[in-house]
């Protein structure tokens, strides 16, 4: 397979090496501050945007209108989610956007839906989210902290929104903290005046994040339409 590279930092060698171990030759490789390119000519199977949160929705557009399908795991952009998929829809292509590719982690979302779907209507639980990452991660909360959140609200007949450090009795808090060489930390807990319920999933390397969306661009390969890691996943997770 034929693989783009939308971003070449940390998280971008990762995917190389991991996808060259699996076989895959990598076409092009961009730096993550660069937001325009020129593919209409090139032969490439796949991209993978690990790029910035102002590149990434031109990376994406750009390779829809030339036919190549997108995993996409930049956080940041979510305001141009919606634009995204209407040009995805109308050029026929294919997009897979996940807040964190990593298995464990999207194991963990579905341990998340299934705790907060018990939990409702414990009006004595209050619920946290906590998530750490390195100090060059640039937005806060996370993405993956903001997706805990939504599956939250779902479940949820008590809380509508989300919000960072400090939340109304109706929305949920996210406390996001920024330390040396942290992959990764999410943490969910529910606290009452007698006990805490807690959930967590601890990212030891980078590894986890690439290997699923290597995976996940091995899966879209000449597929159409929208995506979800779920769907990548689906024989592991009914």
């Amino acid at each position: 397979m034929r693989i783009a590279l939308l971003g070449y930092g940390k998280m971008g060698k990762t995917i190389e090496e991991i996808a060259i171990n699996r076989g895959h030759e990598i076409v092009l490789k961009l730096e993550e501050d660069i937001d325009t390119f020129e593919i209409d000519k090139m032969d490439i199977d796949v991209a993978i945007d690990f790029s910035i949160p102002k590149a990434a929705f031109k990376n994406i557009t750009t390779c829809f209108k030339n036919n190549i399908p997108v995993v996409c795991g930049t956080t940041g952009w979510l305001d141009d989610y919606e634009k995204a998929v209407e040009i995805c829809k109308k050029e026929d292509a294919a997009f897979i956007y996940a807040s964190n590719f990593s298995v464990g982690v999207n194991l963990f979302f579905e341990l998340n839906r299934k705790l907060a779907k018990i939990m409702n209507g414990m009006k004595d639980y209050a619920v946290e989210i906590e998530e750490i990452h390195h100090t060059q991660k640039q937005d806060a909360p996370s993405g993956t902290a903001i997706s805990l959140a939504q599956q939250i609200i779902t479940e949820n007949d008590q809380k509508n929104n989300w919000q960072l450090d400090h939340a109304e009795a109706d929305e949920i808090p996210i406390k996001a903290k920024r330390i040396e060489n942290v992959p990764g930390t999410h943490s969910v807990s529910y606290k009452s005046q007698i006990d805490t319920i807690e959930i967590m999933h601890t990212a030891k390397s980078r590894e986890g994040f690439a290997l699923g969306a290597v995976v996940a661009a091995e899966w879209i390969k000449e597929k159409k339409g929208i995506f979800s890691m779920k769907d990548v996943l689906s024989d592991q997770i009914k």
